[in-house]
């Protein structure tokens, strides 16, 4: 069988592909949900990747929940109550805190079809980039179910309460265009040039200090709950470690002999 999500990195960008085309990718098996967890892994042990993208291989991104497991009650969606409520905290919610923990910054390059779980899968990524053909939907009602992935918690973030409401109250499709309107997604471009913007975008953030990269992704994730006066403490204790690095000096040199920047990490 082959591998549920393949990992492939650039020199400092790794791409996470995801590779069930017969479920158009969805991530509710067991071994999707292992193979996302253990590649945010990877890329957090990793000081050599500075960014992630996450896409989907043929027509989807993510067709979310395996609505024929549902059906057949298979997997995680099998058994007695407490058993889906075990099913689900040990199942694909492992997703949302993976990916929510991944250091680096991830682009989400939304190919098609981002569906329930698929859908929250591009909320939980730091930037969305959209081809034409792609559509979101928070479609959960429409099978008589909840977010049950952390969407709730996603989505009004991206998107504002109101949007998100209304996404998830009425499981409708957003289209790419209205995604874009609707501050979703960053980018909206042909089908063909989808992995170009987002390589490109990826290129863009990586060619900066890797150090202060994953610092401010941990200060920007951290203000979205503390109060001001924490952040700014926060703020303060991580820009005291990013002047001691190596990168900073590199970076300010560079720039006073106007010169191209050699970041090592250090």
């Amino acid at each position: 069988m082959t591998d549920p999500l393949l990992y492939e990195q650039n020199d400092h960008v790794v791409t996470l592909t995801l590779n069930r085309h017969d479920s158009r990718n969805a991530i509710s098996s067991d071994e999707m949900v292992d193979a996302i967890v253990a590649a945010c892994d990877r890329i957090n042990g990793d000081a050599s990747v500075r960014v992630a993208i996450i896409t989907g291989a043929g027509s989807a991104f993510s067709s979310g929940g395996n609505v024929k497991d549902m059906h057949d009650k298979a997997g995680m969606f099998g058994g007695t109550p407490p058993d889906l409520r075990d099913g689900y905290r040990n199942g694909i919610q492992r997703i949302p805190v993976a990916v929510s923990e991944l250091e680096v910054p991830i682009i989400a390059a939304v190919n098609g079809a981002a569906i329930g779980a698929g859908c929250d899968l591009t909320m939980m990524c730091d930037i969305r980039i959209a081809s034409e053909k792609a559509i979101f939907a928070e479609s959960f009602v429409k099978v008589g179910l909840i977010p049950g992935d952390g969407g709730a918690w996603f989505l009004p973030r991206v998107v504002g309460l109101s949007r998100a409401n209304e996404m998830a109250f009425t499981g409708d499709q957003v289209n790419a265009q209205t995604a874009l309107e609707w501050g979703l997604v960053s980018q909206v471009v042909s089908p063909d040039d989808l992995m170009s913007a987002a390589n490109e975008m990826a290129a863009r953030i990586a060619v900066n200090p890797p150090s202060a990269l994953r610092m401010t992704k941990k200060l920007i994730k951290e203000s979205q709950h503390a109060q001001l006066e924490s952040v700014l403490e926060m703020s303060a204790s991580l820009q005291a470690l990013a002047h001691q690095t190596k990168d900073h000096a590199e970076a300010v040199a560079a720039f006073v002999e106007k010169r191209k920047p050699e970041f090592t990490g250090e």
